[in-house]
Order: structure tokens, then sequence, then C-alpha cells
């Protein structure tokens, strides 16, 4: 395989930003590779509104470096109140890109989530007939439903009847965990599409409790077994293209992570395309890399591709790089794959 590759600029269709000193400590590391993102709305309180999701987006765009060249693709949080009429005329202005579902209770900030999915199909109606993708976190909250168990059955109990009961209704699995995805996801036509995280393809549930309970490597949707990640590289270096990178890149100050109750995310941001290479190298698929990257999610979402392009460089192992410092004296540790990773990005 080359030890050199160029690719068109990448984008990031699932991303948690968040706010405050905090936005503006991460979102250098995002603009740094990537052209565009899909930013995720569940913050406290979440953005619910049209008007929420442009006053976040100025508050994104102040907080970029002088010079960056970025794009963020706001999203509503869908809730069991959210105006049908607010979404659709958000999109057609080009206010938003998609709208998120979130189970409420399934991950961070999440309680403002639907609880009852009757109470938003007329929301998604209006967004099917519009052509709005929904972007879906996938895991009941079901406490009889052991946690490793929750992704498979999503598909079962929430995703496969909102499909059916909504005709065309453009959907986007978010950062898929299990084969049960995997195969869902080939056996299905045009509308439904998937994300993949980078951490997803590299650890697995052992990285996080084997030798001793690993917080930075706890996320939602969890880890699986190994034979998971396994049918999730052989997803993404395949020639379906509805598959494409969404890194989910969540931070949380370092001393939240490590603590009695720690937070789901991780944060690979700064390191996800040089791991990424590592992956599809090793998979022997690097000539699917910008496929996954860079034109996979830009045609689901009617994007034109990114012209400009990046090139990555084949070397000596990288360090992990360092945590990022936030204002007030706190920071966020970098995702560690946990073996040598060779590539970084070079220009």
């Amino acid at each position: 395989m080359p030890d050199i590759i160029r690719i068109a600029r990448p984008d990031d269709f699932h991303l948690h930003l968040r706010d405050g000193a905090m936005l503006k400590a991460v979102l250098p590391e995002t603009a740094r590779h990537f052209a565009r993102a899909i930013i995720m709305p569940n913050l406290v309180p979440p953005v619910v509104t049209a008007a929420d999701a442009a006053a976040y987006r100025e508050r994104i765009m102040a907080a970029l470096p002088d010079g960056a060249d970025f794009t963020p693709l706001m999203t509503l949080y869908l809730t069991e109140e959210t105006d049908a009429e607010d979404v659709v005329s958000a999109h057609k202005r080009g206010e938003i890109t998609a709208v998120k579902l979130y189970p409420a209770g399934a991950t961070t900030n999440s309680a403002s989530g639907v609880k009852d999915f009757t109470k938003v199909q007329g929301v998604l109606e209006a967004m099917a007939e519009a052509g709005i993708p929904l972007c879906m976190h996938g895991e009941v909250t079901d406490p009889k439903i052991d946690i490793f168990d929750r992704e498979a059955a999503f598909i079962d109990r929430v995703l496969e009847p909102i499909r059916r009961r909504t005709p065309g209704l453009r959907v986007v699995m978010e950062h898929i965990t299990t084969a049960n995805a995997c195969a869902y996801l080939a056996e299905s036509q045009g509308d439904l599409a998937a994300t993949v995280t980078v951490h997803h393809l590299m650890i697995n549930r052992n990285h996080m409790l084997v030798g001793g309970i690993r917080p930075h490597y706890y996320c939602l949707p969890v880890a699986k077994r190994e034979v998971h990640r396994e049918s999730l590289v052989e997803l993404v270096t395949s020639a379906n293209p509805h598959v494409f990178l969404g890194t989910d890149s969540a931070p949380h100050p370092t001393h939240a992570k490590e603590s009695a109750c720690g937070c789901a995310g991780i944060f690979t941001a700064p390191n996800a395309m040089a791991c990424l290479a590592e992956v599809f190298d090793e998979a022997g698929k690097l000539d699917a890399l910008e496929d996954f990257t860079s034109f996979n999610g830009a045609a689901f979402y009617g994007l034109t591709p990114n012209t400009v392009k990046i090139t990555l460089a084949k070397g000596d192992p990288q360090d992990v790089p360092a945590p990022v410092a936030v204002e007030g004296g706190e920071d966020v540790t970098v995702f560690d794959p946990g073996r040598p990773i060779h590539w970084r990005v070079v220009d």
C-alpha cells in the first residue's frame, strides 16, 4: 500500500462541539481537517427551534480560528412538542440540514428526547414529504434490555416500525455498533444510511473492561464484542455508498470522565483521520477511505463534494495528541487507540 495518499477533504457527519469555553477549545481540532460537520443539538437547553439553531451557528462561527474554512451543518433536537412547520421552513431556508431523534434517557443530554414515538409521527411525515433526513440515536431505553443489546432491539422495536409508517423518510442510523445494524443496512434500500465512528472501528468492550475500568473508552452506544467491530470494518471498507463517517467526537472534561459516574463520550477529533487511515491500511483498503470520509455522506445529504485535498503520510508511530486545554483550567483527554498509529495528516 502507498505511504502517501491524497483524498478530498473529509466531512464529519456526527459531531459534538458543546458550547462556551468547551466549544472554543475543541472546534479548531475539527476545523483543522474537516470541511463540514453535522452538529449535534443536545446542548442544555437543547437546540429545538430554528431560532435556537441560528443562534448556535453564530456562536460556532464566532469561535472559529481566523482563516479556518469550516461549515457547520445545523440540526434540530426532536421533542414531542416539535413544530413541523418550523422544521420544514428552517430546512427550506437552509438553516438546518437534519433533525436528531434521541430516545429520552438514551445518552448525554437526552432527557428532553422522545418517549412516545406516536407523538412525533406528524413531524416525521412532514419531514418525509420535504426530504429532511432524520438522524437517529438507535438504542432503546427499556431497563429490561441489556445495554449490549439495545441497538439490536431498537431496530426491531422502533426503527423498522417508523420506516414502515413513514414511507420516503430518509433515515441515518447514527454511530452503529453491531453486526445486526450492518446487516439491516445492507438489506435496505435508498432512504437508509448509517454513520460509523472512529472509536467503534478500533476498540471493543474488552478495551473498556479488561484489566480495570478505562473510562476514556466509555461511550454510548457502548463498544461491543470483537465480532461486531470486525463487521463494522468490513462494512466501511466495502463499496456500500450508504455508510459514511460520523466521528461522534464528544468532549468532556477529563475529571468528568474519571469520576465515580463517568460521562459517555470519546474525543477523537484531533487524531480521527490518522486512526482511520490506520484501520483502512490494515484492512488493505486505503482506496476506500475517500468514499467513506469524503464522498458517501456528501452524496446522501445532497452536498457538493469538497475539491480541496488533504495529504496523509505513513511513517514512524505517532504519539497520542496531548489533552486539549479549556479556558478555566480544565482539559479534554484525546482518544488513545491503544496501538501504534503510523499515519498523520501532513497537508
